[in-house]
């Protein structure tokens, strides 16, 4: 009988090869996953990084979407309440220019506009998480303060004029704000400034020109209320926007968890064939250890 003079080291290989698929086997139904090198399949391997890329700006910007809706929802409230204030400062211009008040009338809707404008004042400098909304880009800085020194009383608006955008997963650019200055002191439908104007013109007698202070407050407001649906249109495209994107980021983890996922029935199929390779191979070792060589040449 010939003898293979390498069947012993063939034998270890086969037993190291065995153990190893095995251990392989066992560590994937453990983790769940089969893959977790590049030399475990290289082209999933490459698919996960691009999937994790695109899942990790999906999540980034639902994160970001998440806190600017909470913004958007802030700046639409505080605006339906100065809609509110304004409507009622109209109601009560029109009262006050229909020339048959007294003096004493007169002053008593002159007290109520300058609350009116004084809440107006209050609700633009109005602030969310640390930050003034109307403030453009300029979040640390107050937007807006009175000086009643002046005849009428003046706004000086602090804030910048920038518009800040959110930039949506496919590259669309959502304005998230709208600068105070074109909301309360904007040329030709300046809020504030209207207010002002009725206030000492009702103070100081000059009933006559009430009737033009409330048609520029009316004018100030219609504009307000356009620029307030300019907000609400990013707030609506915004909350689309990120449900879709919330969606995506789910269909890419499940297909990211198809890709490195295990499949377990083969998986436990693979081990108990393993596991049955690797016992048969240690039995032939086993009866080696009792044969000499004298065995081998029988």
């Amino acid at each position: 009988m010939r003898v293979d003079p390498n069947y012993v080291a063939n034998l270890s290989q086969s037993i190291s090869l065995a153990s190893n698929t095995e251990q392989k086997l066992s560590g994937e139904l453990s983790s769940g996953l089969r893959v977790s090198t590049l030399s475990d399949d290289a082209v999933a391997v490459s698919a996960n990084v691009q999937l994790t890329s695109s899942i990790g700006r999906l999540d980034s910007f639902v994160q970001s979407s998440s806190r600017q809706q909470s913004l958007l929802q802030v700046a639409d409230s505080a605006l339906s309440e100065v809609v509110s204030q304004v409507t009622s400062a109209l109601s009560l211009g029109v009262t006050a220019g229909n020339g048959t008040l007294s003096p004493a009338n007169l002053s008593a809707i002159a007290q109520q506009l300058s609350g009116v404008r004084d809440n107006v004042l209050s609700i633009a400098n109005s602030s969310y998480q640390g930050k003034y909304i109307f403030s453009g880009s300029q979040g640390d800085k107050k937007p807006f303060s009175l000086d009643e020194s002046t005849t009428p009383a003046s706004i000086t608006y602090q804030g910048d004029a920038s518009v800040q955008n959110l930039e949506t997963p496919d590259g669309q650019k959502l304005p998230m704000n709208v600068p105070g200055s074109n909301l309360f002191t904007a040329a030709g439908a300046d809020l504030l400034g209207a207010l002002n104007q009725l206030v000492s013109d009702l103070k100081s007698g000059a009933t006559g020109s009430v009737p033009a202070d409330t048609a520029a407050l009316g004018t100030a407001l219609s504009h307000l209320s356009n620029q307030r649906s300019t907000l609400d249109s990013s707030l609506n495209r915004l909350t689309a926007t990120t449900g879709y994107a919330q969606t995506q980021e789910s269909l890419l983890q499940v297909q990211q968890s198809q890709l490195l996922s295990v499949d377990r029935v083969k998986v436990i199929t693979d081990l108990k064939t393993a596991e049955t390779q690797h016992q048969a191979l240690l039995s032939v070792v086993a009866s080696l250890s009792k044969l000499n060589l004298f065995d081998y040449l029988k």
